[in-house]
């Protein structure tokens, strides 16, 4: 089991795929302009600073002319960058910490009014091009500039993959980028889509995307009427939100504890590698190696430089690696958060606080 962005590939194609829609024309605008429509957990000041950008340069339904307006890609991209508006507001609130990170499922569902198909023809584009690009290429859109514009394979991680089909394993990528962003580039290290669980969304009776995320374990599928009336749409591939569509896709857990971790090794998967505090709980429920690619996350180096078990593998970056992070981490007292986003002490698989950790793989 792998996550996908900074651990199969050097840097993002979310993002990659979000510059190439905005440089493009590719988003459209919300019914009535309202952008509270896109995501329940956007603030009234983001929806407010988003109506007033966008709200003149398309009709509902319509593509905002954002390689132009440079104004409205001004207002996504701090939303979607910065999680605030152009003027310092905090662009989103109320989510559960440990299911969802807003931004990646926002950008998910600015998707909405596309079909799967053309948003995954979006991202081979915006891959194309990132792959093409030289090392530590930016690009500017709107008046943003320094906004990175490359992506790379790492060609360990391919042949590990590659090691790993061969000799019986079934790979999987589990990513907090949208299902048909990660289906391209997958297919890329011979990861078919049907090996892909991504941000996954509602979709209209004609196929198209909506703003809605479908759900997993205790979490319905979302509903939002832009008017503070939603259900759901709590939970993307994010932390436990990872372990939940892992337990619903490959185990066929889909009741509401799919969102717990599977008492029965059996039905866990062996192997697990990621980089980043998204990936802590798929990696702490394998049964065999957890890989750690750092960088300096704090989260889930706490736990691999913990090595409960012997069973966690660090690794440097396999481009432009993190130096050493003199500090260490914080392990036992503010290196996690819980729910609602307030800092504490992170746990191992056993339930025990993590001692602080210095870094020794960079």
């Amino acid at each position: 089991m792998f996550d996908w962005d900074n651990t199969v590939i050097k840097n993002d194609v979310g993002d990659a795929t979000m510059f190439w829609m905005l440089l493009h024309d590719k988003i459209l605008q919300p019914p009535d302009g309202n952008w509270a429509r896109t995501s329940p957990y956007l603030t009234a000041a983001a929806v407010s600073a988003l109506g007033e950008a966008c709200g003149a340069a398309a009709d509902p339904g319509e593509p905002l002319p954002t390689s132009t307006a440079d104004a409205c890609a001004d207002e996504i991209l701090s939303v979607y960058v910065d999680g605030e508006t152009s003027g310092g507001d905090a662009a989103f609130a109320g989510y559960n910490h440990r299911t969802l990170e807003p931004g990646y499922a926002w950008f998910a569902q600015l998707g909405a009014g596309h079909s799967p198909d053309e948003v995954s023809a979006f991202a081979a584009s915006a891959i194309e091009e990132s792959l093409a690009a030289a090392e530590g290429s930016v690009q500017t859109v709107g008046t943003r500039t320094g906004l990175t514009a490359w992506l790379r394979i790492y060609d360990p991680i391919r042949d590990l993959i590659d090691t790993l089909q061969k000799n019986g394993f079934d790979v999987w990528v589990v990513s907090a980028s949208p299902q048909s962003v990660v289906e391209p580039f997958a297919a890329m290290v011979n990861v078919a889509a049907d090996r892909v669980i991504g941000i996954r969304q509602v979709t209209t009776e004609s196929g198209a995307l909506t703003y809605d995320l479908q759900g997993c374990g205790p979490v319905p599928d979302g509903t939002n009427d832009g008017a503070g009336e939603s259900t759901g749409n709590s939970l993307i591939t994010y932390i436990e939100g990872k372990r939940c569509w892992i337990n619903k896709v490959i185990f066929g857990d889909s009741g509401p504890g799919a969102i717990e971790k599977n008492p029965d090794a059996l039905t866990r998967q062996v192997f697990g590698a990621g980089d980043s505090d998204t990936d802590v709980s798929f990696l702490q429920d394998a049964t065999g190696l957890r890989l750690s690619i750092n960088r300096n996350k704090k989260e889930l180096m706490c736990n691999a430089y913990r090595n409960h078990a012997g069973t966690w593998l660090v690794n440097p970056m396999f481009i432009q690696p993190r130096g050493h992070l003199a500090s260490g981490y914080p392990c036992s007292t503010t290196a996690c958060v819980d729910a609602d986003g307030v800092a504490g002490p992170c746990l191992d698989e056993a339930g025990a606080v993590i001692p602080d950790q210095a870094d020794n793989v960079y």
